[in-house]
């Protein structure tokens, strides 16, 4: 398919006929709704067994009817998919599973025509070892210019078998990864934060930052609309390479949250900020400081970034209503609008986890055999998937979760694929439960994600999934994909109003105003309460009983006048 390239957002907003007025308010990235769309698992449209940008093109429909404005890709570019394509290998093309550029070109264009916006995501800390620069590197040996684009260094010991540092993996582990010299001697390490498929590049190099900054201006020559920055907080590392002590004053870790970093962000807001419309800058910062959390959210760096505090509290009202505070008040004096999100592809689903004893989230805690109750945390997934999209600022949601899909913790032997899991001996769970390809019809695998009945998906999908099918829960007005198609039909109401006031409530209950009398209360205690008064019910979590809102619930309404 021939597609023209895209100039501009602007220039894309005529493309079926009238602009589209959602695609020209340069303030969008504020109160938008993005759906984060793990492309392997959303639709498959040649029937492969494998989601594809053809699958999400013939799905655009079922985007705009649930509401949302934006789409957030995770990688889609040429990859050995060590790491699920956050191992890229070519940034300029499309994995070939997935598609090819032209694909993309049309896709951008065709959800813009609908009023989406696409968002793709760049993995600036670390790039595949079949990337042509790490495979130039490790040709052209020790002490090589081709070398200083990456982490390369002797081991320590008499004979250089000791890893440089002893600084731990993301994802468990060694961090180091030794070479071997063309006469087949041992040679040098090279420094791998995730897996030793993803070599850490040396942002010191300006090569390694030139790069990046023609990438970002190759896909919004493209027309994309902003790009997520995958582990933001880690790029830039200290050339001594002394060992994590856990005493290094703010801003000196050996290779996280280093202020040198934000030097990086603030060029990368030069280029976004070189094109018409706004480009945003969205950051995978995971800082338990609120205040190095917002130092990335400056004028000049990114526009937003994670609130994982959030995602990861438990169902709790007192956790709930600090994390709702903390967040507000941190990124208050940087003027940037927080970010709501429940789970995303590397978090246990929300109906799971929230149906557990401990409905909190870390990644060092995931284990299998963890009991849960999925009927409660459906209940209580309900419930926050309204308050999380009454607050004010962006919300995210990760496919599927509109339709309640639980974990699938029972994914048969030999199929896992994710490396959390393998680096863990096995202890780990990994990811892999919360990227099941999507049920989309029909009472048995593949559930309409395929074009061909008897293909099998990349993942299996359980037998039971059925109710799961977006044409099940588009035909029963109480599923889980009602909820959300209405909620967020009302949360548009709200047109970018982003004032927040706490109301009187008892402390396991929140209950907070927004503009125009909107008011929702979420019910967290273990009994029924009397809702405010009121002059119009909007929506529920769940059905009212004897005027009550039930534990575990929340409600919506528009206040007395």
């Amino acid at each position: 398919m021939d597609v023209p390239v895209l100039e501009s957002e602007a220039e894309a907003t005529t493309v079926a006929g009238a602009p589209v007025p959602s695609t020209t308010d340069p303030l969008w990235w504020r109160s938008a709704v993005i759906y984060q769309l793990y492309i392997r698992s959303f639709a498959d449209g040649d029937g492969d067994g494998t989601g594809d940008i053809a699958g999400v093109r013939a799905h655009l429909g079922y985007l705009k009817e649930l509401g949302v404005d934006a789409l957030w890709f995770t990688p889609w570019y040429a990859s050995p998919l060590a790491d699920g394509g956050y191992d890229v290998s070519d940034y300029r093309q499309i994995h070939p599973a997935f598609g090819d550029i032209s694909e993309a070109e049309a896709l951008i264009r065709e959800a813009l025509a609908l009023g989406i916006r696409t968002i793709i995501d760049v993995v600036p800390n670390h790039i595949s070892h079949e990337h042509e620069w790490f495979k130039a590197a490790l040709a052209a040996g020790p002490g090589s210019p081709e070398r200083e684009r990456f982490w390369f260094h002797p081991g320590v010991g008499p004979n250089g078998d000791g890893m440089p540092t002893h600084w731990v993996s993301n994802f468990q582990g060694e961090t180091w990864t030794r070479t071997t010299n063309a006469d087949g001697t041992p040679g040098e390490w090279y420094l791998h934060l995730f897996t030793p498929e993803q070599p850490d590049l040396n942002w010191n190099h300006p090569d390694v930052r030139k790069e990046h900054e023609d990438v970002l201006r190759f896909w919004f020559d493209r027309g994309v609309a902003g790009v997520r920055i995958d582990s933001a907080a880690l790029l830039v590392k200290d050339p001594e390479l002394p060992e994590v002590t856990g005493d290094e004053p703010a801003g000196q870790h050996p290779n996280t949250d280093r202020d040198e970093v934000h030097d990086i962000y603030r060029s990368w807001r030069a280029v976004a900020d070189s094109y018409p419309g706004t480009r945003v800058l969205v950051g995978e910062v995971w800082m338990p400081d609120p205040v190095r959390f917002t130092n990335y959210l400056r004028p000049d760096e990114m526009h937003t970034a994670f609130n994982f505090d959030f995602m990861a509290r438990p169902w709790k009202g007192s956790e709930l209503r600090e994390s709702i505070d903390s967040m507000l008040a941190a990124h208050a004096p940087v003027g940037a609008p927080s970010t709501w999100v429940l789970s995303n592809h590397d978090v246990t689903r929300t109906v799971t986890r929230y149906g557990r004893e401990d409905s909190s989230f870390a990644f060092a805690t995931k284990r299998f055999g963890t009991p849960t109750d999925l009927e409660l945390g459906t209940r209580r997934a309900r419930a926050a998937a309204l308050l999380s999209a009454a607050l004010p600022g962006s919300l995210y949601v990760y496919q599927g979760d509109e339709l309640g899909l639980p974990e699938v913790e029972d994914l048969p032997e030999g199929t896992r694929q994710d490396p959390m899991h393998f680096r863990s001996n096995g202890v780990d769970p990994g990811r892999d439960g919360c990227r099941v390809p999507l049920p989309w019809a029909g009472d048995h695998p593949p559930f309409g994600f395929s074009a061909g009945t008897d293909v099998q998906p990349w993942l299996p999908q359980p037998e039971d999934w059925g109710r799961y099918t977006v044409d099940a829960e588009a035909a029963d007005p109480g599923s889980m994909l009602s909820l959300y198609r209405a909620a967020l039909t009302i949360r548009r109401t709200l047109d970018g109003d982003e004032s927040f006031r706490w109301l009187d409530s008892a402390p396991d209950v929140l209950c907070f105003a927004r503009g125009g009398g909107f008011v929702s209360v979420t019910n967290l205690s273990d009994r029924p309460i009397d809702l405010p008064e009121h002059e119009e019910f909007l929506l529920g979590s769940t059905e009212l009983v004897n005027g009550q809102l039930a534990p575990d619930s929340t409600a919506w309404l528009r206040a007395q006048h």
